[in-house]
Order: C-alpha cells, then structure tokens, then sequence
C-alpha cells in the first residue's frame, strides 16, 4: 500500500499551497498570521521553505518505510495539493475523452502540473476551435449552401492545420462537382442541351460516385440532345415540309424519355393517318367519285373535321343525285315541271340547288309555252302567241313562232278575202297580197293567183 504522509506533513503541504491562493493559515510558527500570496514571497526564501516541507516530508516517508517495511512509490513520493492536481488531471482527461472541450485543468501556478497544465489547456482549446468550426462549416456549406464558406485553424501549425487543410480540401473536392452538376442543369433547365459536365476538374479525374453522377448527366444530356433533335425532326417534316409518316428514333432511352418517344410517334403516326384519309376523300370528291367517306378514327377538332367532310359528301351524292334526277327527266325523258329537292344544304349548295330548279322552271316555261302556241296553231287557231320572257336562242325561236303565227294569219286573212270575192261575190281578178312571205308560203300565194 501507498505510504500516505503524516498528518504534519499534509498541514504543511495544504498550508504551503493555501498560502499560494491567498487563503488564511498559519505561517508555521503558530502565531495565526497570514500568509502572503507567492508572489509576494521573495524567491529564495520561498525556495528554503519548500525544500525544508519537502525534507521533512521525505525525512517522515523513510521513517515510515523503516517502521512498517513498506517500500516508497511514486505516488507517496507527491505532496497533498500534487496528488489533488493528478487527480483533477484525471478527471480532466476523462471528460475530453468524452469530447467536452469546455473543460479547462485547474493547476497551481507552482505546482508540478503547471506547466503541463497550460500546455493541455492550450491544445483542448485548440481542439473547441477546430469542433466548433466543423460544425459552422457543415451547417453553412451543408444547411445553408454558402459553397466558398471554408474552415480556419487560426495560428495553429503543423497536423492542426493540415487537418483544416484537409477538411477544406474535401468541402472543396465536394464542391466543384456539385457546382459542375448545377451548372449543366441549369444550362438544360434554360434549354440549353450544349453543356456537359467536367470529368477532369483541376487536373485531376474524377472518380466513384462523382464520376458516375458526371457521367449520368452527360448521358441524360445526351439523350435530351437526341430526343430534341428527333422531335425537331418530325415536327419540321409533318408541319413544315408536309412530309407524313415520320418517326422520331430515340436510342438508348427508357421510362417517361420512352414514353415521350412513344407519344410523339403516336402523334405523328395518328396525324397521317388522319390527314392521309382526309386528303384520299377529297381527292376522289375532285375525281367525281363521292362514294368515299374518311372512316379514320378521330377526336376533338379532327373529328369535327371529318364530320364536315363526311357531311359535305353526302350533300354532294344528294346534290348531284338530284341534279341528275331532274336533268334525266327534263332533258331525256321530257317529263317537264321537275324540281331537285337537296335537303339540309346552305350558301353555295343552295344556290346551286335553286339554280338548277330556276333553270328547269324557266325551260318548262318556255317550251310548254311553245308547245302551247304550237298545238294551237296546229288546231287551227292563229290567236295565240309565245308571251313568255326568254333570252337567247329561245328568244330567236319565240320571235321566229311569233312571225310565223303573223304570216299564217295575214296569208289566211288574203287567202280567205281573195276565195270570198272571186267565189261568193263573183269579182275576178282578186289577187292575195302576203308581204314578207316566202318558200312554200309565197309559192302558195303564186299559185292562187293563177287560178
């Protein structure tokens, strides 16, 4: 077992260090006065009364030693307030084991740990520096995105400041791909797909996840690059160029890129389809084959679209249908009167329908006129005339009816004066007098003269 000092000894050594501190003891002589603080001490006196403590100390642990047959350890071998200090430096130790760098080691400024003391003070001080700045460093360059933000040691050198250095190196080795990867997505969120990130930053390659995250990018730029070149293709040839059946040929793309794909073909593939078939009706509307219909499927506006043509062509089977009907009939079958009767049509349609009943109305007018005078004139009767307005050749066919009716009534008028005075009232020599006949007409006339 450790010897422990006699009860002498520790008053000595506790007054010696209450002393130092400034508390009040006795000065040794037992006169009750107060001991001055070390510094007020002069030196060689203060040295005498330590080494005289410390003899007598040593002079009590031999003694002891002899007594009991218990050799001196080390641990004996320190006075009462040095013993203190160890412990302290032990508790000490503890908590900075335990990270708690706001512990300082309390020491006597005289005592066998002050030296030490200020020393561990100084690097548990350094340590609380280097703590705190890695934690002001991760919040601010990892919370708050402060990406130049770095780490300071302060004065301190050596494996202090090349552990800061190293510190600031990593921040800045995570740095620079961050920066690179937000350089090329906002290069791509703004449209532009030319940028690429740096594999290669400060001459250095980059490697791991900075090297995969680097070439996932770039390959995500690629093939942004590709889908937009593809889109732009077909677009330009469907819109612009009019050139149907495109496909967009991305290579390499997988999931909403896919799908993207995929629809942009669906798009372009249902466009020609849609316009195909449109452009395959109204060609054959322009041939005169109204027997086609667009039977392509189709929504919204398209649908609209192809409703409009398919109702445009049955207006124009009813509309021809009709026209045909009435033609046929007046023009072949001579069944006058007829009327096309085109339902649901409006503007030009209705125009031409009411164009062609007008043209039928006016010629059945006019030849059941004719057929009238005609019939009339063939019965007999020389009292009627065409009165029905015409134009054109019609007209020329009504004037030409008209004056053979006059010249049929004026050479019956002579015809019949000359026979009543040469017959019934015996005057001879009678002559009939028909201004502007000729041919048969005339010949007629000639020959009634010679009788």
């Amino acid at each position: 077992m450790p010897v422990k000092p006699s009860q002498g000894s520790v008053a000595r050594s506790s007054g010696l260090t209450r002393a130092k501190v400034g508390k009040k003891t006795t000065n040794g002589d037992g006169n009750g006065h107060v001991a001055s603080p070390p510094s007020e001490i002069a030196g060689e006196a203060f040295r005498r009364v330590k080494r005289e403590r410390d003899s007598d100390e040593r002079a009590e642990l031999a003694k002891r030693a002899l007594d009991t047959g218990v050799p001196i350890t080390e641990w004996d071998r320190l006075s009462t307030v040095s013993r203190v200090e160890v412990e302290h430096l032990v508790e000490f130790l503890k908590s900075v084991k335990q990270g708690d760098f706001t512990v300082r080691f309390t020491y006597q400024k005289d005592g066998i740990m002050s030296r030490a003391g200020e020393l561990l003070n100084d690097i548990v001080g350094l340590n609380e520096h280097v703590a705190s700045e890695l934690v002001r460093v991760g919040k601010v360059v990892g919370q708050e995105g402060r990406m130049h933000e770095r780490a300071s040691v302060g004065p301190a050198k050596g494996s202090w400041a090349s552990g800061m250095a190293s510190v600031n190196q990593l921040i800045a080795d995570l740095v620079a791909p961050t920066n690179e990867v937000a350089r090329v997505i906002t290069a791509v969120a703004r449209g532009d797909l030319s940028q690429k990130m740096v594999l290669e930053i400060e001459g250095r390659p980059v490697r791991g996840e900075f090297l995969r995250i680097g070439t996932t990018v770039n390959a995500m730029v690629d093939q942004l690059n590709s889908f937009a070149a593809e889109v732009t293709r077909v677009a330009k040839e469907v819109g612009n160029e009019g050139k149907l059946g495109g496909q967009a040929e991305v290579r390499g793309v997988s999931g909403t890129w896919r799908d993207l794909t995929d629809n942009v073909n669906g798009l372009a593939a249902n466009l020609t389809a849609q316009v195909r078939n449109i452009a395959k009706v109204t060609t054959a509307v322009a041939k005169g084959d109204l027997s086609q219909k667009i039977t392509v499927d189709a929504k919204g506006e398209i649908l609209e679209l192809k409703n409009t043509i398919n109702v445009m062509v049955d207006q124009l089977q009813s509309f021809a249908a009709e026209v045909t009907r009435v033609a046929k009939e007046v023009g072949t079958e001579g069944k006058l009167g007829g009327q096309a009767d085109v339902q649901g049509v409006s503007g030009t349609w209705k125009d031409l329908t009411d164009n062609v009943n007008v043209l039928a109305g006016n010629l059945t007018a006019q030849v059941r006129s004719i057929a009238k005078v005609t019939t009339a004139v063939a019965n007999g009767d020389l009292s009627q005339k065409i009165t029905v307005d015409v134009k054109g050749e019609i007209l020329q066919i009504k004037d030409v009816i008209n004056k053979m009716v006059d010249q049929l009534n004026s050479f019956a008028v002579e015809v019949t004066r000359v026979a009543k005075e040469v017959g019934t009232e015996g005057k001879l020599g009678g002559q009939a007098n028909v201004k502007g006949v000729s041919g048969t007409w005339k010949d007629q006339n000639e020959n009634d003269h010679v009788r």
